[in-house]
């Protein structure tokens, strides 16, 4: 049986194949005819190598192995370097990550102090305002008892009799009360609604402030807690989502013009807050001046008008005494003149009977002699004298007449007098005694 050509078989590297690394394909080499021998291998295909074979197989297993080793010493100096690289780069990111947290948290922390120092602010401030609400409510409350006083006053005098029913000064100074009292509540309901306007401003910044503050105090929770974490922390996990960017985040600029808007708000409500507060005390302040002035006017109109009454009832009253001296002297002038008059009618009657029965005289003997002419002349001078004495006792009647009228007239102007000084002393000043204090007019 002739002998068959022999065939290599082809080489596979047991190490390539294990790390899954193609081998190269070797260049082909001629094929070299070996004939085997030997009465074994007769009439059948041999299953040996050839020495050439042999030396290239395993020359190409040493020069596959040495470039292997080659490759994996490259290999393992270039993993070397990377992972060093990228240990010293890990640990430097997270350094400056580090480090900027502790930035961040200062930054937060500022923050957060100045918008806990105008929350603590406007609190107080609220608190002031409160109590400035309360001042004027109480202030507005005290002007109700002047304004009972004053309108009181007036009704009272109102029941002036006669001639004193007068529009005086302290009628002026009252009416001037009145209106002043009316104008006081007026600012005083327009002040208070003013501080309550500013008491929900200032509440609704604070609230702004408060709500801005609580998440700047989560961020610092999170961000110090995240500054805490470290490669032996054991409660890090995988979060492969949270390194992607957020829509709608805001950045570093927009975060801190936020706060300090914020700010500007509490810094303008603290800057009003302020002035509103001045501005209460001056309005406390000037009211309560102006009713203690207005009132220290009406008190001195009521004594000056206490005043002229006592004096035109002290002259009035001296005057009535007078009168009813003079009433009681012309009663007895008329007493006298009557006594007079009748005192007259004898030597009258006399007179006139020796004149007729002088008239009786006969013939001649009817002569006007001087008895005659005595006669005449003395019942002329009664007659005249009677004339006069009548004409006086007429006048007396009638002086006498007007004494009693000015008494009537002068007793009812003291009348009135009295009762006028009682309506002011007694009633009005008495009443004005109860007008509130400085301290109270002032809310306290």
């Amino acid at each position: 049986m002739s002998s068959d050509v022999l065939v290599s078989r082809p080489h596979y590297a047991s190490r390539s194949v294990a790390q899954g690394v193609q081998e190269k394909e070797s260049p082909m080499e001629p094929e070299v005819l070996q004939l085997s021998s030997g009465s074994a291998t007769a009439g059948y295909r041999s299953a040996k190598y050839t020495p050439a074979e042999w030396f290239s197989n395993y020359h190409t297993i040493l020069q596959q192995a040495g470039t292997d080793q080659h490759k994996a010493q490259s290999i393992q100096q270039e993993s070397k370097s990377l992972y060093q690289d990228a240990e010293a780069a890990t640990l430097k990111t997270q350094a400056e990550g580090t480090r900027l947290l502790g930035e961040r948290l200062q930054d937060i922390h500022y923050w957060k102090s100045e918008l806990q120092r105008h929350i603590e602010q406007l609190l107080a401030d609220t608190q002031a305002l409160s109590t400035l609400k309360t001042r004027l409510e109480k202030a507005l409350d005290a002007t109700e008892t002047p304004y009972a006083i004053a309108t009181d006053n007036l009704n009272c005098r109102t029941r002036r009799l006669g001639p004193d029913l007068v529009r005086d000064s302290v009628e002026k100074e009252l009416l001037k009360e009145v209106d002043l009292i009316r104008s006081i509540q007026a600012l005083l309901k327009r002040t208070t609604a003013q501080v309550v306007s500013q008491i929900k401003m200032n509440r609704e910044v604070k609230q702004t402030l408060e709500m801005d503050w609580s998440d700047k105090y989560q961020a610092y929770s999170f961000d110090d807690h995240s500054g805490r974490y470290n490669n032996m922390s054991p409660d890090t996990r995988h979060h492969p989502s949270s390194a992607a960017m957020l829509d709608q985040v805001s950045n570093r600029t927009v975060w801190i013009k936020f706060t300090q808007d914020n700010l500007f708000k509490a810094l303008q409500e603290e800057q009003a807050t302020n002035s509103l507060r001045v501005l209460v005390e001056h309005v406390l302040q000037d009211t309560t001046e102006d009713l203690r002035v207005q009132c220290s006017s009406v008190d001195r109109a009521f004594s000056q008008r206490c005043e002229e009454l006592i004096e035109a009832k002290t002259q009035l009253e001296s005057k009535l005494t007078q009168t009813l001296e003079q009433i009681g002297a012309q009663e007895r002038n008329i007493v006298a003149l009557q006594q007079a008059i009748h005192n007259k009618e004898a030597p009258l009657r006399v007179a006139q009977s020796r004149l007729y029965l002088r008239s009786l005289r006969p013939n001649m003997e009817l002569c006007r002699d001087e008895p005659q002419l005595s006669l005449e002349g003395e019942v002329q001078q009664i007659d005249a004298t009677l004339a006069s004495l009548h004409q006086q006792l007429s006048e007396a009647r009638a002086s006498l007449a007007h004494l009693e009228e000015s008494r009537v007239t002068t007793e009812k102007d003291i009348t009135c007098k009295t009762h006028s000084l009682f309506i002011e002393r007694n009633k009005c000043m008495t009443h004005r005694k109860r007008y509130p204090t400085v301290t109270t007019l002032s809310g306290y």
